[in-house]
């Protein structure tokens, strides 16, 4: 019996050494994407771009020495589900940072949990800002470097005079819509020129929708539909616009989440010229974009997998954090949060992303049109890059607030969020 606990013991020490060593040759990095459920359409190519990105990393040598393993999990489009697997990735895992999350209900979701477990999250995907967390770093757009740009264009370019803010009923859709309503007051737009609808996640019927769509068109006023619809409620939509007779040159979409990877399921033919505003566009002409598809059509084996907006943001995002380590010479989430703001990396449209010290990045904005062949061609761009705006200019309570996790603009000590006209620092707690 001796002899049998000490070569149990042995064998334990060995596991655990054995363990200790494995865990000393990889850096861990969590993969938080819906890969079943309705977000599945959007979200899996994240998945698989990420995993491209870090065969890639490791493919150069990897990082600090180490190869970088990705741990994958599935948290099917159930909020809740989020939270329980970043934590599962924080805690148990000991990720060194998280790439996930699409929905704003998805990241509202697991926030809590990353700020409890100083965790680091990197979030790919535009959404409604109201939000600046220490522990997140947002690379897809904030409101200002697409709902108000494609609104704008609207205006400008198309003559658009009535609105339909249509979209799937959730917190980005709300908020940006809440944002886009005061914006289009605050430029003369009535009451009454303005309608607003929500259906729910994997929406199908739209008859009825599409209907008071066309009904309220044919007011006499240029009209145009601004969509936050997510997920593969899209697919439907889109079809029942062709249904019912809607063309882009008379009520035009501009969406917000619809790319490529949407658009891959459908008919697109009735569709061209409907409109979106993303921040890339697989169609951009730059050798950095060619090398990138390229390298996407290798790695997939399918050179009909598209590429999209946030395939960007995660490849921004994960090329910061690898940058970011290295300048720390450490995963340690302190040290990589810290060195951050001020990282610049290519983007795939030609210029630079830098990261900023309200956790968000610089970006270009672009509005598509679509084509028959599913890819969409720039109509328009902005002139310069665009610095990600965390607090919207247009709400209560907002337009003066700031967020600074670098002390930089708030006097040399780092103070979060802001108030411009009280002057005083709100904490480092994070504000959403």
């Amino acid at each position: 019996m001796k002899l049998w606990k000490s070569a149990l013991a042995g064998f334990a020490m060995l596991s655990a050494t054995t363990a200790a060593h494995a865990d000393s040759d990889t850096i861990k990095v969590g993969i938080l994407h819906s890969l079943s459920g309705t977000m599945a359409i959007s979200e899996t190519t994240l998945k698989d771009d990420m995993l491209m990105l870090i065969k890639q990393q490791n493919e150069k040598g990897g990082l600090l020495g180490k190869k970088l393993e990705p741990v994958v999990v599935d948290p099917a489009s159930n909020w809740p589900l989020f939270a329980e697997k970043m934590r599962q990735l924080l805690s148990q895992e000991k990720v060194a940072a998280v790439f996930g999350c699409w929905t704003s209900v998805s990241r509202k979701s697991v926030l809590p949990v990353v700020e409890e477990l100083d965790g680091l999250l990197f979030y790919p995907v535009q959404y409604e800002g109201e939000e600046s967390s220490r522990n997140v770093f947002y690379t897809g757009a904030a409101p200002n470097q697409q709902a108000i740009p494609a609104v704008d264009y609207l205006m400008e370019q198309e003559g658009v005079e009535r609105w339909v803010l249509e979209g799937t009923d959730y917190v980005y859709p709300r908020t940006t819509n809440k944002i886009l309503e005061a914006y289009l007051k605050s430029k003369g737009v009535k009451d009454e020129d303005i309608m607003i609808n929500y259906t729910p996640f994997g929406f199908s019927d739209w008859q009825t929708e599409v209907s008071k769509i066309k009904t309220f068109g044919s007011a006499g006023k240029k009209t145009a539909v601004v969509s936050t619809i997510n997920g593969d409620a899209n697919v439907p939509f889109y079809k029942e616009l062709a249904n019912q007779g809607i063309k882009a040159e008379d009520i035009p979409v501009v969406a917000f989440s619809v790319g490529e990877e949407e658009l891959a399921g459908i008919d697109t033919k009735p569709l061209v010229g409907h409109l979106a505003a993303w921040n890339y566009f697989q169609s951009v002409d730059t050798p950095a974009n060619e090398t990138f598809i390229k390298e996407w059509h290798d790695y997939t084996g399918n050179e009909k997998r598209v590429t999209n907006d946030p395939m960007e943001a995660t490849y921004i995002g994960f090329n910061m954090w690898v940058k970011a380590v290295e300048k720390a010479s450490t995963t340690d989430p302190d040290k990589v949060i810290a060195a951050l703001p001020g990282t610049e990396v290519p983007n795939l449209t030609g210029g630079t992303a830098k990261m900023l010290p309200n956790h968000h990045i610089t970006k270009p904005v672009l509005i598509g049109e679509v084509q028959d062949d599913g890819q969409f061609d720039v109509v328009w761009e902005t002139d310069d890059l665009v610095a990600g705006d965390a607090w919207s200019d247009y709400l209560p309570g907002s337009k003066d607030l700031i967020s600074d996790w670098t002390g930089g603009e708030t006097g040399g000590t780092p103070c979060g969020n802001y108030d411009t006209k009280t002057e005083k620092c709100l904490g480092l707690k994070a504000m959403h």
